[in-house]
């Protein structure tokens, strides 16, 4: 695959979606080719998938079958968008991916990590990302955002787990960033919004960026 692949995670309100959107308008400033995308959804029918898990309507069966669902949609989001964009070159950013899967339904929920990395063979396959951008914020700084951002809106299904539950996720992603120091990159989502925005930057164009300048300076083989 010739794109690159970003994905943005954290818990509630760290700011994902405002971040990845950022990072996709500033490459496209550079003439790169950006799909902006999220999970669950990013295709029709995991849009539809969407609807059922943040509904609450799966909650009662079970992390397992919540994660079977996350799977499904997974795997048409990847057929259907992530990996056509990659093979044309284009750059993949999407709001939560996999690490999510492996944080609410693996560490919370008490999911088999077997069954987890077995979907992840099945649905994702050589689609996986190569940077990972860690917002971390406190969980009841990111309630409260949450909270602003949906106004007068009903909580959806994990919004509305407590305050414990989401120093538990918090706590979850940042081990998660240690095991994996190399594609995870733990940022500050307490920061002003445009010190973690040069923050995700910098890491951008030291890890990626620089790459596919030397790529493009290189003289081509005689």
């Amino acid at each position: 695959m010739r794109g690159h692949f970003i994905t943005f995670e954290g818990g509630e309100g760290s700011g994902k979606s405002t971040h990845a959107a950022t990072l996709a308008q500033r490459l496209k400033t550079q003439g790169i080719d950006v799909v902006l995308t999220r999970e669950p959804g990013g295709s029709t029918g995991a849009e539809i998938i969407r609807h059922i898990i943040l509904s609450g309507i799966a909650k009662p069966l079970g992390a397992e079958t919540e994660t079977i669902l996350f799977a499904a949609a997974r795997d048409d989001h990847v057929r259907s968008t992530i990996r056509p964009a990659l093979v044309d070159g284009k750059w993949v950013i999407c709001d939560r991916f996999i690490d999510s899967t492996r944080v609410y339904q693996g560490i919370l929920g008490k999911v088999d990590g077997k069954l987890i990395r077995g979907l992840e063979r099945v649905t994702v396959g050589a689609a996986m990302p190569e940077l990972t951008f860690i917002l971390d914020v406190p969980a009841a700084v990111g309630l409260a955002r949450a909270k602003t951002r949906r106004g007068a809106g009903v909580a959806d299904r994990f919004e509305s787990e407590s305050v414990e539950y989401h120093e538990h996720l918090r706590q979850a992603f940042l081990a998660l960033g240690k095991l994996e120091p190399k594609r995870c990159i733990v940022v500050d989502g307490r920061a002003p919004r445009d010190v973690v925005a040069e923050r995700i930057w910098t890491a951008v164009s030291e890890r990626l960026l620089a790459g596919q300048v030397t790529r493009a300076a290189e003289p081509a083989a005689p």
